[in-house]
């Protein structure tokens, strides 16, 4: 299991977009590189192409940022934080080290069935 995954809130910590938060895109563990939306963006120049309808101009392209400048916002206590794992009846489970609540843990929504009465 990883400490990051697809979908996590996270804080760039070095870089040229250090204090940029964002989630992330895709997790890259063999690289080891992560692509955030709005993080580390540049521009690139495209030559329009005939054959594929593509009309050319300036557009943004998102670059990876190394794994190890970027660190986790706990959806609980919106801190940042280290990840921690603990294991439960479920399974293997991220926690945060600073509120020791669960990452991954989804809340449940209880839907109370209304009866119409006759």
């Amino acid at each position: 299991m990883s400490n990051l995954k697809k979908g996590d809130k996270v804080k760039v910590m070095l870089g040229k977009d250090r204090g940029k938060e964002g989630t992330l895109e895709k997790v890259s563990r063999k690289d080891g590189k992560a692509f955030i939306n709005g993080v580390n963006t540049y521009k690139r120049h495209v030559k329009s192409n005939a054959q594929y309808n593509f009309e050319g101009g300036i557009i943004d392209v998102v670059k990876p940022v190394d794994l190890s400048n970027v660190s986790l916002i706990c959806p609980n206590c919106k801190k940042i934080t280290r990840v921690g794992f603990e294991i439960s009846k479920t399974g293997k489970v991220r926690i945060c080290r600073k509120c020791h609540k669960g990452i991954d843990v989804k809340v449940k929504e209880v839907k109370e069935e209304k009866t119409d009465a006759k």
